[in-house]
């Protein structure tokens, strides 16, 4: 039977295959437009098509005057998720990751990792999808944080996180960064002012990312990074925080500690 895929996806597909069998790896240069082109009579257009299709898979990566080059994919490391991790300062924890191009010994955290973070703060008025987190109407004043957490001085995370200013506004803990209880994580900020943080909720997606992400995180506008949506809520069920954490699908994985109660 033909084969019924477009022809840009076949070649695609062909290259990724190539790749999982070893048969490129990393840092070998991928076929030029040329021989493509000749090996499956194909247009400009279609070759460029799968190679794009290729490097937003974080397969391969353009080297630029020298072509396109094997990506290495091999994961850094392991961003914790547990009851701890969600609240600290940093999104997740990081453990197996010795520097920004290579894995550490799996399962032990890297003792001389320098673990950093970046931050700046805004008032701007709530958009719609992030309105709808919190509970708020659409334009509200929020305090927008934006923050680029980096492993020995390389990004490897992103987060924007936002708070109603009807929660914070006036008080000592009105800024994640500043004040005297900077740096405390959500629950420990909020407690200062009465409120008790009882749960946090969380959405696991990907998607494309923008070009501001992808050139903070060194890969490819389009290439797929993990999203988590995370939000805040107090005693009486209302949002009091909530926030998009950004980082590469195809470097770093995602690790749940779920506690079972008898």
């Amino acid at each position: 039977m033909a084969d019924s895929r477009p022809v840009y996806l076949r070649i695609a597909d062909d290259l990724r295959q190539r790749i999982d069998e070893g048969g490129l790896t990393v840092g070998d240069r991928i076929p030029s437009r040329s021989e493509l082109k000749r090996a499956y009579e194909a247009s400009d257009q279609t070759v460029d098509r799968a190679v794009r299709v290729l490097k937003a898979a974080g397969y391969a990566e353009g080297q630029f005057g020298r072509g396109v080059f094997v990506a290495d994919r091999a994961p850094l490391g392991t961003l914790l998720r547990s009851t701890g991790a969600v609240d600290s300062p940093f999104a997740a924890k990081i453990r197996g990751y010795d520097g920004p191009d290579r894995p550490a010994a799996a399962g032990a955290m890297t003792r001389d990792t320098a673990l950093t973070w970046e931050a700046s703060s805004s008032e701007s008025p709530a958009p719609v999808s992030v309105a709808e987190r919190l509970g708020i109407g659409a334009g509200q004043p929020v305090l927008c944080t934006q923050y680029e957490y980096l492993a020995n001085r390389h990004p490897v995370q992103l987060a924007t996180s936002w708070e109603p200013l009807t929660i914070t506004e006036g008080t000592d803990v009105a800024l994640p960064e500043r004040g005297p209880y900077a740096r405390r994580g959500v629950r420990g900020r909020l407690a200062a002012i009465g409120i008790r943080v009882v749960r946090a909720r969380e959405l696991v997606g990907s998607r494309p990312a923008t070009t501001p992400e992808a050139e903070a995180l060194g890969c490819a506008a389009g290439q797929c990074v993990t999203v988590v949506e995370r939000t805040h809520y107090d005693g009486d069920d209302r949002a009091v925080e909530t926030s998009d954490i950004v980082v590469r699908a195809d470097r770093w994985r995602l690790e749940y500690t779920i506690a079972f109660t008898s």
